[in-house]
């Protein structure tokens, strides 16, 4: 991890239990399962971009299938993605300006359309 986005989630997700979970669960990650991990959940976001393109809407069953596919693999690879931190990263990917500017690499409003597909998922 960035050094400087390690320090800021220990800043602020330190003292949580999914923080604990993450610093266990990855500290024999080796370079190429930290690519793996982070390049997936890339791809679960370049999915979240096709389907926007083909038309589909936030609560559609595609766009579920992959809130719930997003959801597993952050608890595969990260931490156990209760529904309440899968609904905090939903805000959190269209409330920071870097989340979103990263995941809308795929497409314009690739952000707001996982963090809609997360909102309704996760009521």
């Amino acid at each position: 991890m960035n050094n400087y986005y390690e320090i800021e989630a220990r800043e602020r997700y330190g003292n949580t239990d999914a923080y604990h979970e993450q610093a266990e669960k990855t500290k024999n990650y080796t370079k190429e399962k930290w690519a793996e991990a982070n390049d997936g959940l890339m791809v679960i976001f370049a999915e979240f971009a096709t389907c926007k393109n083909k038309g589909a809407v936030a609560d559609s069953t595609k766009a579920q299938t992959l809130v719930a596919k997003l959801q597993a693999h952050i608890t595969e690879n990260y931490y156990t993605c209760t529904d309440d931190i899968l609904a905090g990263l939903g805000e959190m990917y269209v409330s920071d300006e870097r989340f979103k500017k990263n995941i809308d690499k795929y497409g314009e409003g690739t952000a707001e359309f996982a963090a809609n597909a997360i909102k309704f998922f996760t009521q």
